[in-house]
């Protein structure tokens, strides 16, 4: 994490030197909040993107019919489902004049497979000018930015994604916390709430909601009253990356299993349900089993967004197997 993290930082600073539209993800010796670990080699940075201050919800719906090149379609552009919203350059009280340039913009709207091609260009010039070369690599086809950077251990793999921070605003998509729901408690809603969300651009025209503050004020905090649920998340997530899932482009990731957790936590909200480690554990892993065989995820703040929508199946299909082995006969220790 220390190496890829210096990376990052070095690659970043000289990002933003190129381009002010990009923030520097800065370093630090203690927990990055702008790098997820989804798996031992692969990892989510995001990069804040700067000069866009005072966001809005947009309250008028348009068709839109352009498409990358700028061309006119005879018919309108699919509208964003699930975790997806479109972005204009006017939902945002204040705005640098580098947003409304053509690079990034189509009429009024931020284009997010516009703003990912001006990034990649950013990375490569940042590779070479940083003496980079022997160390990083690009990864191509993938509609994403993605690099491998060689540490001493192994490689890993980062996808760098350019991050619309939206402070203290929550979503109107997330319809959470749900009515009657009695995990996590009201004023710890409160709390998470106000860390807002993010929009990363995951598609062509569309920007998909991310909630990566949020849920790791959930993870911290999740075991006030003396339970286990962290020993059980870590247990799983071990067992994930040794025997169900192992490898370094895993169709399970730590994200995965931490919105199987909440789920959990939201369904068994008492501490008795999570004093016997045991118990809680297989509680768990029976949850998970049934998500993967089902091929279907909810997210935890959007729940009409499945998170295995575009996994592959056969893989998943894999993990199920191993799943339904290991619930037959568990052996299982905390750590």
């Amino acid at each position: 994490m220390e190496e890829v993290q210096k990376v990052i930082h070095h690659l970043t600073t000289n990002i933003s030197n190129q381009d002010i539209r990009f923030q520097a993800v800065p370093y630090s010796d203690t927990y990055n909040e702008n790098i997820k670990v989804l798996a031992p080699s692969q990892f989510l940075v995001t990069v804040p993107i700067k000069g866009l201050a005072g966001y809005r919800e947009a309250r008028e719906q348009r068709w839109r019919y352009y498409t990358l090149q700028g061309t006119r379609l005879p018919c309108p552009l699919r509208d964003p489902e699930g975790l997806q919203q479109w972005l204009e350059v006017e939902q945002f009280m204040k705005s640098l004049w580098q947003w409304h340039e053509t690079d990034v913009n189509i009429d009024g709207d931020i284009v997010p497979a516009k703003v990912l091609l001006v990034f990649r260009k950013l990375v490569e010039n940042a590779i070479r000018t940083c003496h980079l070369s022997g160390k990083v690599s690009m990864l191509g086809n993938r509609s994403a930015v993605w690099i491998a950077v060689e540490t001493s251990a192994y490689q890993v793999e980062l996808e760098l994604a350019p991050a619309v921070e939206i402070p203290t605003t929550w979503s109107e998509k997330a319809r959470w916390p749900r009515c009657l729901q009695r995990w996590p408690s009201q004023e710890r809603v409160e709390c998470i709430k106000s860390f807002g969300f993010n929009l990363l651009p995951c598609s062509n025209y569309h920007w998909q909601l991310s909630f990566l503050r949020a849920e790791q004020v959930l993870l911290e905090q999740l075991d006030e009253d003396g339970g286990c649920r962290r020993k059980c998340f870590q247990v799983m997530r071990q067992l994930k990356e040794d025997v169900w899932c192992p490898g370094n482009r895993p169709v399970i990731t730590s994200h995965h299993l931490q919105t199987v957790l909440f789920w959990t936590c939201e369904k068994y909200p008492h501490f008795k349900d999570w004093k016997v480690f045991s118990k809680a554990f297989l509680r768990l892993v029976r949850k998970l089993h049934k998500c993967v065989s089902q091929h279907f995820l909810k997210h935890y703040f959007v729940r009409n967004s499945n998170l295995f929508q575009c996994t592959n199946l056969i893989e998943l299909d894999a993990v199920a197997q191993k799943l339904a082995t290991f619930l037959k006969n568990p052996q299982i220790s905390p750590p």
